[in-house]
C-alpha cells in the first residue's frame, strides 16, 4: 500500500489532470479558498486492501476480533492508533453479535442495498485532518473528511459524522459514516470540540491530532487540549494523584454551543477538499475552480446522540444553504422552551416534557444508583425526604415511579439501573462544561482519575497515555469524590457525605449538581449559599448556550428514537423537539418523527437483554436511504409519515435477530401507529 501525508497543496496535481479533460468555459468564475478557520490539512490515501476508510485494514472479520496489539504498546504508532480507534469507535456504537445483526442486517460486508456479501466491507479512497481554530490554539477542533475511491463528482453527496458522546473524531465511523462511504459519499466529521483530549498532570503531557502523546510545551498550538492554567496551580493540582483534565469537561469553552457550527465547518472543510480535487485548475495555474456547490450536491446532516443534536443545530444555523436534509438517530437535543406545545402520548399528556439535559440527568443521578441495588444511597435519601420509607425494593420501586413522573417512560423500568453509571459521567461533566469551569475548580467535590481495586486514585501507566486516542470515549478517568468525610478522595461509589456519615455514594455531591441546575437547594427547597448560587448561574447560563431553537427552515428532516431511550428520555428530546418544530414552523415545517419500540440508546444491550431490546442502528440508514432518496428526487412527498414502528424482540440471545423483528418504516403505516401533529399537539400512539 502507498501512503502519503502531505500539505494539501501537493493535491493541485490531481486538478492539473483534470483540466485536460475539460474546458473552464462553462465553470463559475469562483475560485476554491480554504475557510479562514483551517489549519494545516494533511491527507492519507489508503488502497482499500491493507489498509482503507472504515475498518482500518481490518474488514468485517477483525472488527469482530479482540483489539489489535501494538507491536511496542508504550510508543504506538500514530497509523497503529488509528487503526485502533476505529476498531474502539466502530464497536462503541453497534452490537457487533452475529445474533443482533452484525454481518447480516447491518456492518462493512452489507453493501448499499442492504445485501449480505462475501466482502470485508474495504473502502479505499483518501482522508484528510485539520483543525479548525481562531488561531490561539485553544478550540482546535478536529475535523476529517473521508472521500471514497468511488465517489462520483456528478453525482456528489456529503453526509456529516459529527461524534456522538464526547467521542474523538473518529467517534461517527460506525453510523453515519459507514452510511455514506458506502453510497459513495464524502463524509464530513468533526469531534465537537471536546474528543480525545486528555491531559495529565503528573508529566503535563497531551494529545496531538493524530493521537501521538507530546510534553505540553513542545505541542504548543498543536495540542489537542491542554488546561489554561498559572504554572503555580498545575504544581498544586498535580499533587494530586492521578488527576486529569479532559478537554470536553474542562476546556473552558461550553464546546456544546457551538457544534452546531463545528458541523457546519466540516461540510465547508469537504467541499474545499471536494473543490480541490475536482476542480479544473484556473488560469494562474494554482487555484482551482469551484465545481461543487449545494446547488449540485446532496447534503445531509446525519449521526446518532450528540452528533445527531448536532446534525438538527447545523440545520437550524445553516445561513448558507449548505445542508439539504437531516437524517438522525437519538439526537441529544434541548428544546429552547418546554411550554407551548403538548406531548401526550395515547390521548395522555406526558409526565414531563423538553427538560434540559443537565436537569434531567442530575435528577436520574440522584434515583438510579437507588434502583441499581445501593442500599445506602437508597436509606440517604429517604432520610432527606426524597424517598419513601420501607424496604430495598419498596424504594427501588418508589425511585422508578419518580423518574416516571419526571419523564421518562414505563418501558425505560428495565434499564433504569445499568444506566447509574452513565448519568453519574455526564452530570459531572456538563457541570463543568457549562459553568465554564476550570479542572481546579473541583465543582461539588468532584474530579477524575483512574482507580485501583480499592476505589483509590492511581495515575495511568505509560502504556495507558499513549494508547489513550484510540482507548478513551472522551469522558476520561472515574469520578472522584473529593469530599468524602473520612477525608480520603476516593471513587464516587465509595464516597461517604459530610452530612450525615454515610457511604451512599457521595449524595451530598450529586445534590450539589442538583442544586447547580435548578438553582435551589433540592432537599430543603430554599435559597443556596452565595457561593453556589454563583456557581448556579454560571451553569444555567451554559444550559441556555446549548438550547435548540425548534426551527429548521423548511428543510426535510427523519428524526429517529428508540422508545426505551433511558439516557436521553424521548420526552424530553425527540417527542419534545417535534412540538417545539411545531409551533416554530407550522404548516411550513417537514420533520419527520419514527419512534422505535423496544430500542434504546445504546444498542450493546440487544444482546444483553434480548427480551426487551432490538438494535436501532438499521433504522439510522433506513432513515438516510429517505433521505437522499427525497433529496434526489426534489421532493419531499416520498418521505415516510411520522409513525411508530413496532418491533418484535427475541426469546434470548441465542436467536438471530431478523427483518421480521426490525420492521422497515412503512411508506403507508396503519392508522393507529400514526405520530400526529395537529396545532401543536403532538399524539403519539401507545
Amino acid at each position: 500500500m502507498k501512503r502519503t501525508l502531505t500539505k494539501f497543496a501537493a493535491l493541485a496535481g490531481a486538478g492539473a489532470a483534470l483540466a485536460s479533460c475539460g474546458s473552464n468555459s462553462h465553470m463559475p468564475d469562483e475560485l476554491n479558498a480554504p475557510p479562514s478557520y483551517l489549519g494545516t490539512i494533511t491527507s492519507t490515501t489508503y488502497d482499500g486492501s491493507s489498509d482503507d476508510l472504515l475498518t482500518a485494514g481490518l474488514g468485517k472479520t477483525g472488527l469482530a476480533a479482540a483489539a489489535p496489539a501494538y507491536a511496542d504498546p508504550a510508543n504506538p504508532t500514530a497509523a497503529e492508533l488509528r487503526r485502533n480507534a476505529i476498531w474502539a469507535n466502530y464497536r462503541a456504537v453497534l452490537d457487533i453479535n452475529a445474533n443482533s445483526g452484525y454481518g447480516t442486517l447491518y456492518g462493512p460486508n452489507v453493501d448499499a442495498k442492504g445485501n449480505v456479501t462475501t466482502s470485508e466491507g474495504k473502502v479505499a479512497g483518501t482522508e484528510y485532518l485539520a483543525y479548525a481554530d481562531d488561531g490561539t490554539g485553544n478550540q482546535n477542533v478536529t475535523l476529517m473528511v473521508q472521500v471514497p475511491a468511488s465517489f462520483d463528482p456528478d453525482h456528489a453527496c456529503i453526509v456529516t459524522g459529527t461524534s456522538s458522546g464526547s467521542r474523538g473524531v473518529y467517534g461517527a465511523i460506525g453510523s453515519a459514516g459507514e452510511w455514506g462511504l458506502k453510497n459513495n459519499c464524502a463524509v464530513a466529521y468533526a469531534d465537537k470540540g471536546s474528543g480525545t483530549g486528555l491531559y495529565t498532570f503528573d508529566d503535563d503531557s497531551v494529545n496531538l491530532q493524530n493521537g501521538i502523546r507530546s510534553t505540553r510545551t513542545a505541542a504548543g498550538k498543536n495540542a489537542n487540549f491542554s488546561p489554561t492554567l498559572s504554572d503555580a496551580d498545575r504544581t498544586a493540582f498535580a499533587k494530586l494523584t492521578g488527576r486529569v483534565a479532559f478537554k470536553h469537561a474542562h476546556s473552558q469553552q461550553n464546546p456544546e454551543k457551538d457544534w452546531g457550527k463545528f458541523t457546519l465547518q466540516a461540510v465547508e472543510f469537504a467541499f474545499y477538499v471536494l473543490n480541490e480535487k475536482y476542480g479544473v485548475l484556473a488560469s494562474d495555474n494554482k487555484s482551482h475552480i469551484v465545481r461543487l456547490t449545494p446547488r449540485n450536491t446532496v447534503t445531509i446532516a446525519s449521526s446518532i446522540s450528540n452528533g445527531a443534536g448536532s446534525a438538527l443545530l447545523a440545520a437550524e444555523q445553516d445561513t448558507k444553504g449548505l445542508i439539504g436534509g437531516v437524517a438522525a438517530t437519538e439526537p441529544q437535543i434541548q428544546p429552547k422552551m418546554a411550554t407551548g406545545y403538548t406531548v401526550r402520548q395515547g390521548g395522555t399528556p406526558a409526565t414531563a416534557q423538553g427538560k434540559a439535559l443537565f436537569d434531567y440527568s442530575t435528577f436520574a443521578a440522584l434515583y438510579q444508583p437507588c434502583i441499581a441495588g445501593s442500599a445506602g444511597r437508597c436509606t440517604a435519601l429517604t432520610a432527606k425526604d426524597l424517598l419513601v420509607a420501607g424496604d430495598l425494593p419498596t424504594q427501588q420501586a418508589d425511585a422508578k415511579a419518580r423518574l416516571k413522573a419526571y419523564g421518562w417512560l414505563a418501558d425505560s423500568d428495565v434499564l433504569q439501573a445499568a444506566h447509574a453509571g452513565t448519568n453519574i459521567l455526564v452530570a459531572v461533566t456538563y457541570a463543568n462544561a457549562y459553568g465554564k469551569f476550570s479542572v481546579t475548580d473541583k465543582v461539588c467535590g468532584f474530579s477524575f482519575a483512574p482507580v485501583d481495586a480499592t476505589g483509590l486514585p492511581v495515575a495511568f501507566t505509560a502504556a495507558q497515555k499513549a494508547s489513550s486516542f484510540a482507548t478513551q470515549n472522551g469522558i476520561i478517568g472515574s469520578v472522584i469524590y473529593e469530599n468524602s468525610a473520612d477525608g480520603i478522595p476516593k471513587v464516587y461509589t465509595a464516597g461517604i457525605s459530610p452530612s450525615n456519615g454515610q457511604a451512599d455514594q457521595s449524595l451530598d455531591g450529586f445534590l450539589c449538581l442538583r442544586a447547580l441546575s435548578t438553582g435551589m437547594d433540592p432537599v430543603t427547597g430554599g435559597v443556596l449559599d452565595v457561593g453556589l448560587q454563583a456557581q448556579s448561574a454560571r451553569v444555567r447560563a451554559g444550559m441556555a448556550e446549548v438550547a435548540a431553537t425548534g426551527n429548521l427552515h423548511g428543510k426535510p428532516a427523519i428524526i429517529v428514537q428508540g422508545r426505551s431511550d433511558t439516557l436521553i428520555p424521548v420526552n424530553h428530546a425527540s417527542r419534545a423537539y417535534l412540538g417545539l418544530n411545531a409551533a416554530v414552523e407550522g404548516a411550513t415545517s417537514k420533520l419527520r418523527y419514527i419512534e422505535v419500540t423496544h430500542a434504546n440508546h445504546f444498542d450493546s444491550f440487544t444482546n444483553a437483554l434480548p427480551a426487551s431490546i432490538v438494535p436501532l442502528h438499521v433504522y439510522l440508514f433506513r432513515a438516510l436511504d429517505a433521505m437522499y432518496a427525497s433529496l434526489k428526487s426534489g421532493s419531499t412527498s416520498s418521505l415516510p409519515p411520522s409513525q411508530v414502528v413496532r418491533t418484535v424482540t427475541r426469546a434470548d440471545a441465542t436467536t438471530p435477530i431478523t427483518i421480521a423483528n426490525v420492521p422497515p418504516i412503512a411508506a403507508t403505516p396503519a392508522a393507529g401507529d400514526v405520530i400526529n401533529v395537529n396545532g401543536t399537539v403532538v399524539d403519539v400512539p401507545n
